[in-house]
């Protein structure tokens, strides 16, 4: 048995894991779920049992495409393992430019080790979303000015 990266698309699955990390309704996860058009879901599964995720909704930044990482979050009981290091890496692999906003300093400092070196204002992101959705993905961080944490290509 081995624990592989890949999409992944149980919606009860991604909903547990996502209320244990944030503590949203079951029906605010489901509106991103049915809403949330250009994502993708990419997770650490093990014989289609989820550890832990990230959705990577396109973007564009000042102009260029983009992943936009959002609700990364891993179980509890699987923290500290290196989950969402590997499917960072994942990404950084897969896609030429990723960017997020950081929750907190904490998650600013995490990052950061993790190759999202750049930075730019919010103004310069863009997506092809509802305008709800465009709401919820900018929500979330504590940050008295947040700001866009970006990675280029390894």
């Amino acid at each position: 048995m081995s624990v592989k990266v890949c999409e992944f698309e149980d919606g009860k699955q991604i909903i547990l894991l996502w209320r244990e990390a944030f503590g949203d309704s079951e029906e605010e996860v489901v509106f991103f779920l049915e809403n949330c058009i250009n994502k993708t879901c990419i997770a650490l599964s093990e014989d289609g049992k989820l550890y832990s995720m990230l959705f990577l909704v396109d973007c564009e930044i000042d102009g260029e495409r983009a992943g936009y990482i959002y609700a990364a979050s891993t179980f509890k009981s699987r923290r500290n393992k290196g989950d969402m290091s590997r499917i960072l890496e994942y990404c950084r692999e897969n896609y030429p430019k990723l960017c997020l906003i950081p929750a907190t300093n904490k998650l600013e400092d995490y990052y950061k080790k993790r190759g999202f070196t750049d930075r730019a204002e919010l103004s310069s992101i863009t997506f092809d979303e509802s305008d709800e959705i465009k709401e919820y993905l900018f929500e979330g961080s504590v940050l008295k000015k947040p700001y866009l944490m970006i990675c280029k290509e390894n």
